[in-house]
């Protein structure tokens, strides 16, 4: 008997339970997990970047990113990192002046959060409404006028 296994691109509305409990790292070298991140957002309409200093794509999308922020600045910005050493990470968000809450994955794409949360390419953008759903799960840098028109209804 064979197993037939379908995959979907369908949009995921939360979260897994395996990815809240991701632990990431503050700002302050400090371990938070995913859920908590997120807590901290309720009933705000939030957008995270999960990005990379190293990516070119990410910061080829920076104008876009800032552009967003402006139009938009009741939003909540999360940026979670996927350099691969902290003070890497750090000056990203220096040089490129992100807006917004930071953490890092301290292992990368393919770690842990990364496949929690279905990472294949970065930049990546989830948006998550007011009462903590997720709107779109999978948007990408050639995506922004989908996330700007989600924006626009959400607020």
């Amino acid at each position: 008997m064979t197993a037939i296994f379908a995959f979907t691109t369908a949009e995921k509305t939360k979260f897994s339970k395996e990815a809240l409990s991701k632990k990431l790292i503050n700002t302050e070298n400090k371990e938070v997990s995913f859920k908590s991140i997120l807590k901290k957002h309720t009933g705000k309409v939030t957008v995270i970047e999960v990005w990379a200093s190293w990516c070119g794509d990410c910061v080829k999308a920076m104008p876009n990113v800032k552009a967003m922020q402006e139009n938009n600045p009741t939003v909540d910005y999360v940026f979670i990192s996927m350099d691969k050493a902290f003070d890497k990470w750090q000056t990203g968000i220096e040089k490129h002046e992100l807006k917004g809450d930071h953490y890092w994955a301290t292992d990368g794409m393919k770690g842990a959060f990364g496949q929690s949360i279905d990472l294949d390419w970065i930049p990546r953008y989830i948006i998550i409404d007011k009462t903590g759903k997720i709107v779109i799960y999978r948007a990408i840098e050639t995506d922004f006028d989908k996330i700007n028109e989600t924006l626009k209804t959400l607020q």
